[in-house]
């Protein structure tokens, strides 16, 4: 059986929520900007979903595109452990068909964490280019959830975020903590030559 069988839609982020906060190792998709969300369905049941949104890390996409709004994220993607094979190759491949097709970007970027042992075999898989690690960093670890250090700075019409507010007491308070990282491996993948 060919993992094709499976079905691709675009979603709403509140459909796949919880099932990205259960099945990606970060648990968590607070503060990501969501541009389009998919999921991969298998007669009906969702089993996988994904994320492409603005670029978590600023002025990154200088080194990429000429503009800012030519660059694109793939931010999650997770599957249910039990699919067939090369599904998640399958479903990066339609996303990319559709981002193509259906937007103006130029290039997608996605990052593969090696604090988690991910070395980006699946971005490989799908064409994705290796352009070398970003720096190491830190992040912040509560209720077994990961956040970026900038979490703690989010800000809506110039006041902190209640997320980012509770996780800076928990800091505060010893209830979450600082963890340092190895740093992620960084992939590109051209949409349009």
């Amino acid at each position: 059986m060919s993992a094709k069988k499976y079905k691709v839609k675009l979603c709403d982020r509140k459909y796949i929520k919880d099932f990205i906060e259960t099945w990606h190792y970060s648990k968590n998709i607070n503060g990501l900007k969501s541009n389009f969300c998919f999921g991969l369905f298998n007669n009906n049941n969702l089993i996988g979903a994904m994320i492409y949104g603005q670029i978590a890390m600023a002025n990154v996409w200088k080194k990429y595109v000429q503009k800012e709004n030519q660059l694109i994220e793939l931010r999650r993607l997770c599957c249910i452990d039990k699919t067939l094979k090369n599904t998640e190759s399958y479903f990066i491949g339609y996303t990319l068909r559709w981002l193509k097709k259906n937007t103006e970007y130029v290039k997608v970027i996605s990052y593969a964490d090696t604090d988690y042992n991910h070395q980006g075999i699946i971005y490989q898989a799908s064409n994705f280019k290796f352009k070398g690690m970003t720096n190491k960093g830190k992040v912040i670890v509560y209720n077994n959830k990961i956040y970026h250090d900038k979490t703690i700075r989010t800000k809506y019409k110039g006041k902190l975020k209640p997320y980012a507010k509770k996780i800076k007491e928990a800091l505060d308070n010893g209830r979450a903590y600082y963890k340092d990282t190895l740093g992620k491996k960084i992939y590109i993948y051209e949409l349009k030559k």
